[in-house]
């Protein structure tokens, strides 16, 4: 087993004992979103303009996007991407500005990816948003709303999370 599989293997496991003790312990905010956290893979930040798409269809303004990619030398440094190698052997993410993203307090967090991704798992379940929605094929321990749909299907996605939100009153009609 070399060095990264380890690693990745001990963070799974601190990873899925703190998520089975606290999932329990979360306090759901009941205010209105303004404000919106994506999360989400390289892939398909680069298919997909979601931060655009979101904030249309939800009618909010201010949204911020953080991407996974796998690490590579030649990678430029960027403050939309985070990588493997941006997370320590505590499985704690130390990279200031992806840390920052973490702490703040979104009003909605939207994990956009449909398969089990340790490191975008981890980010959402560290995140101090108030309220998180994603997809049903992830984890249904980490988010508030989960949609069961394809991850091509961006709009009807979209559209029942509106519908949804409309009907908790966390947005206006």
């Amino acid at each position: 087993m070399n060095l990264s599989k380890f690693k990745e293997s001990r963070i799974k496991n601190k990873f899925l004992k703190k998520l089975l003790k606290e999932s329990s312990n979360r306090i759901v905010s009941q205010k209105e979103i303004k404000s919106v956290a994506i999360l989400t893979t390289h892939t398909i930040a680069d298919k997909i303009n979601l931060q655009a798409e979101i904030e249309t269809v939800l009618g909010v303004k201010n949204t911020k996007i953080y991407s996974f990619r796998k690490f590579d030398k030649s990678n430029t440094e960027s403050f939309q991407h985070f990588s493997e190698k941006d997370i320590n052997w505590s499985g704690e993410f130390v990279e200031p500005t992806f840390q920052n993203f973490l702490e703040q307090p979104f009003d909605l967090l939207i994990g956009y990816f449909d398969t089990n991704h340790l490191y975008l798992e981890k980010a959402v379940y560290q995140s101090k948003a108030t309220f998180k929605a994603g997809f049903s094929k992830v984890n249904s321990k980490l988010y508030e709303i989960e949609i069961s749909e394809a991850i091509n299907n961006t709009q009807p996605f979209l559209s029942e999370l509106k519908r949804y939100l409309q009907i908790l009153k966390k947005i206006k009609n």
